[in-house]
């Protein structure tokens, strides 16, 4: 065998009782193939432990290759290579570092895009950040949190009235490829740039197997709109390893936890779970785990809910900030009983269903509110938008029922056939095009011209025509209208008779 003179030079230099070299507690690397490197020795080593793999005789760090060690064996352990697999070779002599895997994190990350082990992707010099955090941490205990109770501004119309999102909840976009989740992601991110700069949440966007054109796109209008000042975008390509896909959701959230726990909002996207969970299952099955269902390990649901566990709101003695978490899951066919979708169903605090039906009939965003809810209900909204909103719901869930009854039936009374027209408003001035995000003072006022029947005269295919007379006449002759809900976040009489009277001026002019 080829390196047999290495073995030999080792046991030479073998140390006490333990595998040493020079002092220093060493493995070699038994076998190394498809990310996965199985070593020899080390009986010291820990889980998640970094270890360096460097060709013999030189030992020094640079050079060397990091691997994270996943799998501890009577025998051997196994570990999985961040990178540089054709640099490993059988024989390689394996260091323990004695530390977990640590990301920079930190203000200076800012305005960048990183690598899951926070090296630099965008040509902009090095990070330069002086605190690193283990990319897996403990969940805030229970005694540590408090109640979800702060709105977080989508900018989109059917979210933030119907399934409102709150500062550290975990929300699940749930949907069939191509149909508008990650667009969901952008756009949120976009709104932020309409919220006060001391409240604004920093957004941490993870691209799990993503094309790097997609990511170099979303920066790019990130960059063109002025909201990459607030962001950091996380990218483990489609060309990348398994093993950076596996740590990237985790790099990602220690860099938002950072923000949280010095008291600031931060907001953490997981674009998409589904490529985080075939990335562990081929890792698994090369760790020689057993497979269960799919083929999937057995700890694939501790896999997300220790994950999306970390996302919480902070009680006021430990800072007051919150995590909240924003994770995708693709489905196939629609089928959101399939194994990875319950998972995380189950771990999320409520879900946004995309429904392909309602995408290729023009309903952008195609959610389905009728299978999409938010568990922290309406908690997480003013007091403004819960009285405007509270209704919506109902409205739309008797106007499908009625609607689909309505082509059966010949004669309709007059009560059934108002309420399939306001219906079909409703639906119309739920459409939103993507980029084009709203305050929450102007969806109130929105919703409300549309809930009230003051559109119920108008043109279907006018609906959002009339919609944007309306805001601009707000804006430009009413804004004390706008700024008196923004300000008290109350939607009182007063208001509403004022609002009344805007839109019965502006009716006048709609022709």
């Amino acid at each position: 065998m080829k390196t047999d003179h290495i073995f030999e030079e080792l046991k030479r230099q073998i140390e006490g009782s333990d595998f040493k070299v020079k002092g220093e507690e060493v493995g070699r690397v038994v076998s190394v193939g498809d990310g996965v490197v199985t070593i020899e020795g080390l009986p010291n080593v820990l889980s998640s432990e970094r270890v360096l793999i460097s060709s013999w005789p030189e030992t020094k760090e640079k050079g060397s290759v990091p691997a994270l060690v996943l799998s501890l064996e009577e025998y051997g352990v196994g570990a999985i290579l961040l990178g540089g697999e054709e640099m490993v070779k059988e024989g390689d002599i394996v260091r323990r570092t004695e530390q977990v895997l640590s990301v920079p994190v930190g203000e200076k990350l800012l305005g960048r895009v990183v690598n899951p082990l926070g090296e630099p992707l965008d040509g902009k010099g090095p990070i330069g950040a002086k605190e690193f955090l283990p990319i897996e941490r403990p969940a805030p205990s229970v005694i540590d949190r408090s109640s979800v109770d702060t709105s977080l501004a989508t900018g989109i119309k059917v979210i933030d009235a119907a399934i409102p999102i709150g500062r550290g909840q975990r929300e699940l976009i749930i949907g069939d490829r191509q149909i508008g989740k990650s667009a969901l992601l952008e756009d949120t991110m976009l709104a932020q740039l309409k919220e006060p700069e001391e409240t604004r949440p920093i957004c941490v966007y993870v691209a799990i197997g993503q094309k790097y054109s997609k990511v170099a796109q979303l920066v790019s209008n990130l960059e063109e709109r002025g909201a990459m000042k607030y962001s950091i975008i996380v990218v483990a390509g489609a060309s990348d390893p398994a093993s950076l896909w596996y740590i990237a959701p985790y790099a990602g959230s220690s860099m938002g936890e950072y923000f949280r726990d010095k008291g600031k909002d931060a907001l953490v996207m997981y674009d998409d779970l589904s490529k985080h969970a075939w990335a562990w299952r081929q890792l698994s099955l090369l760790l020689r785990r057993p497979p269960g269902r799919e083929a999937y390990p057995g700890d694939i649901f501790y896999l997300h809910s220790r994950l999306l566990e970390r996302a919480a709101k902070l009680s006021k003695e430990k800072g007051g900030g919150s995590l909240t978490a924003l994770p995708i899951v693709e489905t196939q066919l629609g089928d959101v009983s399939a194994y990875i979708p319950t998972n995380v169903i189950s771990i999320t605090d409520g879900q946004i269903y995309l429904e392909p039906g309602l995408f290729f009939k023009g309903q952008r965003p195609a959610v389905n509110i009728g299978l999409s809810v938010s568990r922290v209900g309406s908690s997480a909204q003013t007091k403004a938008m819960k009285k405007v909103a509270s209704q919506l719901k109902l409205e739309l869930a008797q106007y499908g029922e009625l609607a689909a009854f309505a082509q059966f039936a010949q004669d309709l009374d007059e009560g059934t056939r108002k309420r399939i027209q306001r219906g079909e408003r409703l639906t119309e001035l739920l459409k939103q095009p993507q980029y084009l995000s709203f305050p929450f003072e102007e969806q109130v006022c929105s919703l409300y011209a549309g809930i009230s029947g003051s559109m119920d005269d108008v043109e279907k295919e006018r609906v959002l025509e009339f919609e944007q007379q309306l805001l601009a006449y707000l804006r430009d002759r009413k804004d004390e209208i706008l700024s008196g809900i923004r300000e008290s976040g109350e939607f009182s009489d007063e208001t509403k008779s004022l609002l009344d009277e805007a839109i019965g001026e502006v009716k006048k002019s709609f022709s």
